[in-house]
């Protein structure tokens, strides 16, 4: 697996919340919520390289 980048995020609190139980109805940490709805929405706009795109498809 691919290293990952850490980056401090500033998050207004009550979207933080509805984030949480989001994730929390997925079985998802808020981290890895948050990760999935960027990929899916840089998936989306078709900004994703497709080599990652076929390999996160695999996993």
């Amino acid at each position: 697996m691919a290293k990952k980048k850490n980056f401090p995020l500033r998050i207004d609190p009550k979207l933080y919340e509805a984030l949480e139980a989001w994730a929390t109805d997925e079985f998802r940490s808020v981290n890895s919520h948050i990760e999935f709805l960027l990929r899916e929405s840089v998936k989306k706009a078709g900004r994703l390289p497709k080599k990652q795109e076929k390999n996160k498809d695999q996993d």
